[in-house]
């Protein structure tokens, strides 16, 4: 009996079959979950590069070279960012596969916990280097399981070289992504991402939220000031109702008032007939 294929390639009927999830994290392995998913990490990164139709921004699915018949080896990085891809077809298949995206992703990183952070330093890199990754970076909350808080590796060749890190005044740590066009930061055990062009954070949940309450104050701005023009407009649409209303009705007493005066004329000059006949 043979085995099935996952991926593209599907079974022999053709049927593309979806990788598995890959098996449930440690609980240890939480802190990933908290500085990419909680912190909206990933969201917030969606919103800075924009084009989600050709942007994949993923986590913690399957990495592979091409349709396989078993996940061992594969590896499931906490981040996951390629452009110019489908992610479509990542989610269809429920991993990233190189033969089908073209190209491999452009960056990945991985979250320090006591379970993985050996692996993560031991063993992904030559992982990450054969799948032709050009940047793998590692964030490590205290420093204790990576043996440092940030690093980043380029790809050169088949292997990767360390990326320089630089320790700012505040204690903070950065290095640039080149993929990414964005500097890696650990700021008080969080990590963030820079914009160089601003020299600012990419937008965070809360400054969303500030824009997200003034857009919605504008918008409700608005909407009362359309009402408020609505209701001016009824008021003066009713006001010339009134006035049409009074100037037809004077003219209605005008008119009567002139025919009961012609009235008035021709009785009187028929007396003054009769009277002189």
């Amino acid at each position: 009996m043979s085995a099935t294929t996952l991926g593209p390639a599907g079974t022999g009927t053709g049927i593309p079959v979806p990788f598995p999830d890959p098996p449930p994290r440690h609980p240890d392995e939480m802190s990933s979950h908290r500085h990419i998913a909680l912190s909206g990490g990933a969201y917030l990164l969606n919103w800075h590069f924009g084009n989600p139709e050709t942007t994949l921004i993923g986590a913690e699915l399957y990495i592979s070279q091409g349709p396989v018949t078993t996940t061992k080896g594969l590896r499931a990085p906490d981040l996951l960012i390629a452009f110019d891809v489908d992610p479509e077809a990542y989610l269809r298949h429920n991993a990233y596969v190189i033969s089908e995206q073209g190209k491999p992703p452009d960056f990945v990183l991985e979250v320090a916990s006591h379970s993985t952070g050996r692996i993560d330093v031991r063993d992904k890199p030559a992982a990450y280097a054969a799948l032709g990754i050009p940047e793998y970076w590692r964030f490590d909350e205290t420093g204790e399981h990576h043996g440092q808080r940030l690093a980043g590796d380029r790809l050169v060749g088949e292997r990767y070289e360390p990326l320089e890190i630089a320790e700012l005044a505040d204690g903070s740590l950065e290095g640039y992504s080149e993929v990414l066009e964005l500097y890696l930061r650990w700021e008080a055990g969080q990590l963030k991402w820079h914009d160089p062009e601003t020299g600012k954070a990419i937008m965070g949940l809360a400054e969303m939220q500030r824009i997200a309450e003034a857009s919605q104050r504008q918008a409700e701005a608005e909407r009362q000031g359309r009402l408020e023009a609505e209701r001016r407009a009824e008021k003066e649409r009713q006001a010339r109702m009134v006035e049409r209303q009074a100037r037809l009705a004077a003219e209605q007493a005008a008119a009567e008032a002139t025919r009961v005066a012609e009235e008035r004329i021709q009785e009187l000059e028929e007396r003054l007939r009769r009277h002189t006949s």
